[in-house]
């Protein structure tokens, strides 16, 4: 993205050479030669850092510098002079100035200068858009990525639709809140919304709590018991893990989807249902279906309408929304005065991979606001695995022969790379790569597992 920047230099002939070469490095550059006509200017326009000179006739560059930081303390400003001194360095950070840069310099170095103070800019302004959370329509999930903006536009399509839903999506990625928001949008409050986890409840149970049983089916049932496909009315039964449902109850269950009519256990006569049902895996269903762990008939049944809930790690910047808002509930609820983020923590949280997605956000963010004893989570308060994190890299930048790699170890790399990028899901991964799931089983195979 170009960068808007604004350069004061009274000395005409100097400004255009900075214009000259800092544009030539990519950057946006407007020159004013007068400190005030140059302050006027940004009320008007906006700029992401300022480079003023130091010694200037009609305004020096630490008054400026102090009415940039009074009145737009946002934009940073990089002051430069030919009288570099410490103390006139102190008086630059004193009168706000984010850097200071003594002249005579390489354009290269102020240019750094200058990228190191707009991510600088660029980050304070997530913060503080973060401080006007940006909600969606499926209620807790908070975002503005394109990729989250997607889902909730689809969510708001399938809602009105009575044809199953399967939502796929990594562990904390919140695939329940889609849920209860495709029935809310599409049945309404007033009908129930019945959740099962399929991998909560033990398999001798599981039969008799989705389709209820009859008095007397078995011992001890006394009285009939109205399943969780009865119970959910005109409503929405949520089966959540559906992956982990026992081979043995899959046809039962197809057959229900099909007919529309249950049959509990011990009964003599089937009654229609006219629940929908929408149902949630973090598993690779389609892989399951190969390995025979899943009935194909059954996954073609449920997967009607797909919802794919991405990962945190691809939703950009809403990881700092999030964080933002943890932050709040959790000083809230502990009574600490922890009010933000810093700067460095808040590039940790955007760097790291998350794993467990926002579930484990909302654990790392809870346990620094605890650990804190500053206003701000430092990156000191952030769990090891966050601060140390570093992200890998596929190939490898160097014009030394004796650096570079085997085109087997790049596709390797790659494969690695993308593998983890949609979560370990075969599936996806062979999508992204344009292969079909069997070749991509066989390179996997070749690839050695990480040393631990």
């Amino acid at each position: 993205m170009t960068a808007r920047i604004l350069v004061v230099e009274d000395d005409a002939q100097m400004g255009e050479l900075l214009r000259d070469r800092l544009a030539r490095r990519g950057f946006e550059v407007e020159v004013h030669t007068s400190p005030t006509a140059a302050f006027e200017r940004m009320a008007a326009a906006d700029f992401e850092a300022v480079v003023t000179d130091l010694q200037m006739r009609e305004l020096d560059g630490l008054q400026l510098c102090e009415r940039v930081t009074l009145n737009r303390a946002d934009i940073p400003v990089i002051v430069i002079t030919a009288f570099g001194s410490l103390e006139t360095a102190v008086q630059a950070i004193r009168a706000g100035a984010f850097d200071f840069l003594a002249k005579p310099f390489e354009v290269e170095e102020l240019a750094f200068r200058l990228d190191r103070a707009i991510r600088h800019h660029r980050l304070s302004e997530e913060v503080k858009r973060l401080r006007g959370e940006a909600r969606t329509p499926v209620e807790g999930l908070l975002g503005e990525s394109a990729a989250l903006r997607a889902v909730c536009d689809l969510v708001a399509r399938v809602a009105s639709a009575d044809a199953p839903v399967l939502i796929t999506g990594e562990t904390g990625t919140g695939k329940e809140l889609v849920a209860r928001a495709i029935h809310r949008l599409g049945k309404g409050e007033g009908e129930p919304f019945v959740a099962l986890n399929c991998a909560a409840v033990p398999e001798p149970l599981l039969e008799s709590e989705l389709f209820g049983f009859g008095r007397g089916a078995f011992t001890d049932a006394r009285a009939a018991h109205r399943g969780l496909l009865a119970q959910a009315g005109r409503g929405t039964l949520f089966l959540d893990e559906i992956a982990e449902l026992p081979l043995a109850l899959q046809p039962k269950l197809l057959r229900v989807l099909e007919e529309r009519r249950v049959r509990p256990l011990g009964a003599e006569r089937e009654v229609p249902f006219e629940a929908r049902v929408v149902a949630a895996t973090n598993r690779d269903l389609e892989a399951a279906v190969e390995e025979g762990r899943f009935r194909e008939d059954l996954f073609y049944r449920l997967d009607v309408l797909r919802l794919e809930v991405p990962p945190l790690r691809a939703r950009g910047s809403d990881s700092l929304l999030l964080a933002q808002h943890f932050l709040r509930a959790s000083a809230e609820r502990s009574g600490k005065p922890v009010v933000g983020i810093s700067r460095g923590a808040a590039e940790k949280l955007l760097a790291y991979a998350w794993p467990g997605n926002v579930r484990e956000l909302a654990n790392a963010v809870e346990r620094a606001v605890t650990l804190t004893q500053h206003e701000q989570i430092l990156v000191e308060d952030l769990p090891e695995r966050i601060r140390d994190y570093r992200q890998g890299h596929v190939l490898v930048a160097s014009e030394d022969p004796q650096e570079l790699v085997p085109l087997e170890t790049v596709e390797q790399r790659y494969i690695a790379r993308v593998m983890e990028a949609v979560g370990g899901n075969k599936t996806l991964a062979a999508r992204a790569l344009g292969l079909d799931r069997k070749t991509l089983y066989r390179k996997l195979e070749r690839i050695e597992k990480p040393r631990s």
